[in-house]
């Protein structure tokens, strides 16, 4: 095999990581009922007229599994930081409680449960089509390494190794679902 199929291997294999990274990323957000920093990602508080993550300009702590503390770095910003919190639509409220914020987080109902589920399956399906796609970027290129007279059974070798891996990182994503959905649906 030439360092020319193997770049393409190689790109494949980023494009497809880079896919996995991503949908880590975006399952976290979507909380099992066990209180999670990761719950606030994404959230923006105005501070000085630019959005900024809370994690930014605050300390989030888990003491238990049911609690969040959000500790701002400076107290004039905590009124700001409940705000974002609220506008962000997330199905909690924070309490006030002095120079902290405190999240409850609710225990889920099975109907909360099962539409987590399925948004977990959305993100599930994004990264296969993601992953997908990087294998037609790359087999894109390979069918041009045809006109760049790298041998046909070669250009088929690499076609075959490039559905192998494509099928691991769609295996990995099922992986992934299933362990995202039983933590999701344990009481």
């Amino acid at each position: 095999m030439n360092d020319l199929s193997k770049a393409c291997l190689d790109e494949a294999k980023k494009g497809m990581q880079s896919s996995i990274n991503f949908l880590d990323k975006e399952l976290q957000k979507i909380r099992a009922g066990k209180a999670n920093p990761g719950m606030l990602d994404g959230v923006k508080v105005d501070y000085y007229g630019t959005p900024t993550e809370i994690s930014q300009v605050a300390n989030i702590n888990t003491p238990d599994a049911r609690s969040i503390i959000i500790q701002p770095w400076e107290k004039s910003i905590i009124g700001a930081i409940n705000k974002a919190i609220l506008d962000a639509n997330l199905g909690f409220t924070p309490r006030h409680e002095g120079e902290i914020l405190r999240i409850i987080v609710p225990p889920l109902t099975e109907e909360r449960r099962k539409e987590l589920t399925k948004a977990a399956k959305t993100e599930i399906e994004n990264a296969k089509v993601n992953i997908r796609n990087a294998r037609r970027n790359v087999m894109d290129k390979v069918k041009k390494l045809k006109d760049k007279s790298v041998p046909e059974d070669e250009v088929k070798q690499v076609e075959k190794e490039l559905q192998d891996i494509t099928d691991k990182f769609v295996a990995e994503c099922d992986k992934i679902y299933a362990a995202k959905e039983k933590e999701i649906m344990t009481v």
